[in-house]
């Protein structure tokens, strides 16, 4: 499975299992793009990110874990 800057709550799983130590509430944006570029199955160039599809990723996160 190939991860896109859309695959808002896909990304969000990932981020749950790969950084579990993580509170995504304290989360800056340079580091949540970071992590997101290093995921295995993520496959879309980094240019196609914006901070609203970050903001969405950090909040999909932050409902994950709830």
């Amino acid at each position: 499975m190939s991860l896109k800057w859309t695959d808002v709550y896909d990304i969000a799983v990932e981020l749950v299992e790969n950084f579990p130590e993580i509170d995504p509430e304290c989360v800056n944006f340079v580091d949540l793009r970071n992590w997101v570029l290093e995921l295995d199955d993520f496959d879309d160039c980094p240019e196609h990110c914006g901070e609203k599809i970050l903001e969405a990723i950090q909040m999909a996160w932050i409902e994950e874990i709830k």
